[in-house]
């Protein structure tokens, strides 16, 4: 078997209700992931985080499903069955989120669309609205981030961050030096053996180009110089224990954010990811609330 070609799986691995496509800015059909009923109240657009995959969303797809709400996510670029996530820009990512936004509103029309999103996800978010959608959508009403990586929480010598972009010019490809941290996204140990499951059929990637990583670097710098814009709605739920997004960056961040428009939660003994992690139930239930109170969707 090539050593990057996912292990033949059943096609909905994850639980999935549908398994679909869309055409990327690239010209290539990627994998559209869909959870929920036939008739939905509403939609969650979900942006999975680095090294992931669509995929990871079922435990939040599932719960939400059952409250009526659809969950739709798309294999991102560099995600699709990679040893190692490369991509030529970061551009690439917001091209294809508004490519998928266009899809949503058109496979569920006049449904409210709220991006659920997380990690690198949260990043490519930001970023997005505020180059893309400065005055918002009407059909988007609200954002919810978990772990947003807004800074790199693992250390790296300040010589290897001076050196990336000329590094990354040179050899893009080049795998980037980084610690094993699979068994440190979640406390819940069945969860945990799913990621490994996935590292071993490639559904998910356990290395990161050096261009990728230079990308990663400068969408963070700019961030911090933009994200004062920030003009809607947004629940963000930092988990206290990261150690993979920088906690501190993602509380700088929320500082800059007008209250009104800011849920701010907490969660000092989470691993990285607050969905899969063992309180979710908690953090599920709240996210019902600010769905009813801050957007008057129930």
């Amino acid at each position: 078997m090539a050593k990057n070609t996912r292990v033949s799986q059943p096609a909905n691995r994850f639980a999935e209700d549908e398994i679909t496509s869309f055409r990327c800015s690239d010209g290539v059909e990627r994998k559209i992931h869909i959870w929920g009923p036939a008739k939905p109240k509403g939609v969650f657009l979900a942006v999975h985080g680095g090294l992931a995959h669509a995929g990871d969303w079922v435990t939040p797809a599932l719960h939400f499903k059952k409250k009526g709400w659809a969950t739709v996510s798309f294999d991102m670029h560099g995600h699709t069955g990679q040893v190692r996530v490369d991509i030529p820009s970061f551009k690439i990512f917001l091209d294809d989120l508004g490519l998928f936004l266009a899809w949503v509103k058109a496979r569920y029309p006049k449904k409210p669309i709220v991006f659920l999103t997380h990690s690198m996800g949260a990043l490519i978010t930001a970023h997005f609205v505020l180059q893309r959608l400065p005055q918002g959508d009407p059909a988007v009403k609200g954002y919810i981030m978990s772990s947003p990586y807004f800074g790199n929480a693992v250390k790296v010598p300040k010589i290897l961050v001076a050196l990336s972009k000329p590094m990354a010019a040179l050899l893009p490809k080049m795998k980037v030096p980084a610690p094993a941290l699979t068994g440190h996204l979640t406390h819940d140990a069945e969860i945990t053996a799913r990621h490994y499951a996935d590292e071993k059929d490639l559904y998910r990637a356990t290395e990161s180009s050096l261009r990728f990583g230079n990308a990663l670097l400068k969408a963070h710098a700019e961030l911090a110089a933009t994200i004062h814009k920030w003009n809607q709605p947004l629940f963000m739920i930092v988990a206290g224990d990261d150690q993979l997004a920088d906690v501190k960056v993602a509380e700088a961040s929320a500082h800059k954010i007008r209250a009104d428009l800011l849920r701010y939660d907490f969660y000092p003994e989470n691993y990285h990811e607050n969905f899969n992690e063992v309180n979710r139930a908690k953090i599920f239930k709240d996210i019902e609330t600010w769905l009813k109170a801050k957007l008057k969707l129930r």
